[in-house]
């Protein structure tokens, strides 16, 4: 799974938009980080910058934005509505995929410890972060604001985490943390009734309602403190409004950890406590982004919901979701706008072509896309059968006579097959754009030593890289070997000719891919990674046969 973290700083500049735009740039150049939407406010004088990208990349882009917002940010000259304690006020770290929460809290306080030595902010670590019990609040940290900090910092109390212990006049102080993701998402229901929205996000939130006697009064306890009836979803915080635009009224939600309360039993869940109250909820809709993985549960949660085995791929169950839980109702959910993950795909002009545009691309005069992107799209092909084997043989019945052990293992491959399948489809553009790579390189100047020695350096990189994806082809492809076999085996007689496709498809992608890897190697100049790659390929071929002769033997055997 790709690494992706998400990091959303708020800088107190939210009227000159030249600022916002250096600050802006100096995330959006940095290699490996993609700036998703800038959000300036002029009464709060405050802006709000989302930007996503690897570990390493977000790491260096929130390094950068802070520097340059000591270079264009007065603090001394800074007013807005907006609570603040500093030029680069607070930077959440959040974890969308492949990342753990200890590795956005280490990356917080990476970042915040260079800041306090390069640059000489004092550095505060906050929510999951924080070293003092006390600091996981933010509205903790900044009481008294930028102004209070002048005095404050000086007590024993408020020694930084990083950086050094005095007062900063043009950038203040900076907070650094990590936290998980927050999903914006509203529901809709069958009223214009506010008052109905509201009685359902006070049954799902999980801070619920205060209590209240005979007379309506809030029940409080011994130290005045109203008592309150918990909801029923951990980690929600929901309202109820009307939104006249839509003539609906809704329920606004905040969801802060959906790995704790998933997207889809939030859904179900205001179906049916809005059934209670008399009322239908019709749809919802997301603000913002979400990750993939949300999207994902929901749409194996209505699959299974159908009671049927399929195993389906990713574009489906996203098409299953958006269906499920009416994400188009009020506007279009358009998931390459929408899921995170979307945002930072590179294209893939050859995987999205119909297969009678491919067929015509490889056949013409141009050696990209060539056997590298062929073998890739063999083994997803292989992938792709395997899979269909395993779905026919689960919606046929039979499997529920078979010991649980395999009808557990069937759905397990198919699902990891599947998740193999889309890695080789995006591997058909990874060897096109590897073979490009080193004719790019091949076209740099030449004229000057320098320029001589950056360019063979550049060829070099480009053939080891152009090696590199054919070597993770064929070991995708030998990765699903033992899923094959185990469908062989176990699936309906009747797909075992497809099986035997699957088997000889896989065998070609990784005898394909080994010869695309064997004529790269002879332009690399590192010994050490050609042995290496000699020495894989040659590994990867001999599995590769022993499982291709043992598949089509039992094949053979059951046909």
């Amino acid at each position: 799974m790709r690494k992706i973290v998400e990091c959303v700083p708020n800088f107190s500049e939210g009227r000159d938009l030249r600022k916002i735009k250096m600050i802006s740039d100096a995330i959006n150049e940095t290699p490996g980080v993609k700036v998703i939407h800038v959000d300036p406010g002029a009464a709060t004088n405050r802006t709000v910058i989302t930007f996503v990208g690897s570990p390493q990349g977000v790491k260096e882009a929130a390094f950068r934005s802070v520097s340059m917002a000591q270079q264009v940010i007065d603090m001394e000259k800074h007013h807005g509505e907006h609570p603040r304690m500093g030029a680069a006020d607070v930077f959440p770290f959040i974890p969308v995929s492949g990342v753990t929460m200890d590795e956005c809290i280490r990356i917080s306080r990476d970042v915040g410890e260079r800041i306090g030595r390069e640059l000489g902010i004092p550095v505060y670590l906050y929510e999951s972060s924080a070293t003092v019990p006390e600091r996981r609040s933010l509205a903790y940290l900044r009481s008294g604001e930028y102004e209070g900090f002048k005095e404050k910092i000086l007590k024993d109390e408020w020694k930084p985490d990083f950086g050094p212990q005095k007062f900063n006049p043009r950038s203040g102080c900076t907070t650094m943390g990590a936290r998980e993701f927050l999903i914006a998402y509203n529901v809709n229901i069958e009223s214009k009734d506010k008052e109905k929205a509201q009685r359902i996000a006070e049954r799902i939130r999980e801070s619920g309602v205060a209590k209240r006697d005979a007379e309506g009064n809030i029940i409080r306890d011994e130290n005045g403190k109203a008592i309150r009836t918990h909801g029923l979803l951990k980690n929600v915080r929901a309202v109820g409004w009307y939104i006249e635009e839509y003539g609906k009224a809704q329920i606004s939600i905040n969801m802060t950890n959906f790995n704790v309360t998933p997207l889809h039993e939030v859904f179900d869940t205001c179906e049916s406590v809005a059934e209670e109250l008399g009322t239908k909820v019709t749809g919802s809709e997301m603000i913002g982004l979400v990750p993939k993985k949300a999207i994902l549960e929901a749409g194996r949660h209505y699959l299974n919901k159908q009671n049927k085995f399929t195993v389906v791929p990713e574009g489906n169950l996203i098409d299953l979701a958006r269906g499920s839980m009416g994400l188009d109702e009020v506007g279009e959910f358009v998931p390459e706008k929408k899921i995170i993950e979307f945002l930072l795909n590179k294209p893939k002009p050859l995987g999205n072509l119909p297969l009678k545009h491919f067929i015509n691309e490889v056949c013409v005069d141009s050696p990209s896309p060539g056997g590298g992107s062929v073998a890739a799209l063999s083994g997803s092909l292989a992938a792709a059968l395997a899979s269909m084997v395993g779905n026919l043989t689960g919606n046929s019945g039979k499997i529920r006579k078979k010991p649980v052990e395999v009808q557990e293992y069937f759905r397990k491959y198919t699902l990891e097959i599947q998740k193999t399948m889309e890695v080789l489809k995006i591997m058909i553009d990874e060897d096109s754009q590897a073979f490009m790579s080193v004719m790019d390189a091949v076209r740099m100047p030449k004229v000057t030593e320098e320029e001589k020695r950056k360019r063979l350096f550049a060829i070099n990189e480009g053939y080891k890289l152009a090696a590199t994806v054919p070597l993770e082809v064929m070991k995708k492809c030998v990765e699903i070997m033992p899923m094959i076999r185990f469908m062989a085996q176990e699936g309906l007689v009747d797909t075992m000719s497809d099986i035997a496709v699957s088997v000889l498809m896989a065998q070609a992608g990784i005898r394909g891919a080994a010869y695309n890897v064997q004529i790269n190697l002879g332009s690399i100049t590192d010994d050490d990674f050609s042995i290496n790659a000699a020495r894989e390929t040659t590994s990867l071929l001999e599995l590769c046969d022993s499982s291709v002769e043992e598949i089509l033997e039992i094949v053979k055997n059951r046909i």
